[in-house]
């Protein structure tokens, strides 16, 4: 817990340097794609340090996960199947090295995209499910690119404003708990990290 609290520390001292919105940036950027850590955690310490650049943190971390999303959706549409209709080596070492991704899981997607359409990547872009997994099987199925962005923006926008709506309101008191119930936090967010690739595992 003590490195993971100074992991936060360092974390939050981005917020008063120019270089927190570009961290920010990149890491929403390659959570919608393939890395595995969402970037509300950052969001959160950045707001924190600087309460009157939550929305503009919220903006960014909005813009760059759609465009996260789009890249996600070209890995999927363009790379993701060989010439013979097999999967590519790009889509095998996703399915062996990132978490939430099996040839099963893939395939239940596929089923979900014919039924919710718009709602399923709208659902996976505002809660813990990882949205990697839903961008990539996008492409991968060439769903309609427009519906596909339209509904990253609203689930993402609406999802990294409301975080930064609660600190910039609350941010005093969320300071505060989060400084006495820090290793408590941290499990906390650790296990809803990890469940949400139990819930792309179990229950789709």
């Amino acid at each position: 817990m003590k490195f993971v609290r100074k992991l936060y520390d360092w974390v939050l001292h981005w917020a008063e340097t120019p270089y927190g919105p570009i961290a920010l940036f990149l890491l929403a950027f390659a959570e919608a794609s393939f890395f595995p850590i969402p970037p509300d955690a950052l969001l959160i310490a950045l707001v924190l340090g600087v309460r009157k650049k939550a929305f503009n943190f919220a903006m960014i971390s909005s813009i760059a996960s759609v465009l996260g999303a789009i890249g996600g959706y070209a890995i999927g549409y363009y790379v993701w199947w060989s010439g013979t209709g097999e999967f590519s080596s790009v889509a095998n070492f996703f399915f062996n090295n990132i978490p939430g991704f099996s040839h099963d899981i893939f395939y239940r997607v596929q089923g979900m995209y014919e039924e919710w359409d718009f709602w399923i990547v709208f659902t996976a872009g505002f809660t813990p499910i990882p949205f990697k997994v839903f961008t990539i099987s996008s492409g991968a199925f060439s769903i309609s690119l427009v519906m596909f962005i339209i509904a990253s923006f609203i689930s993402r926008s609406a999802r990294f404003f409301l975080v930064a709506a609660l600190i910039w309101k609350f941010g005093d008191q969320i300071k505060g708990f989060i400084d006495k119930y820090f290793n408590l936090l941290a499990i906390l967010f650790t296990v809803l990290l990890v469940g949400g690739f139990v819930v792309i595992k179990y229950i789709f």
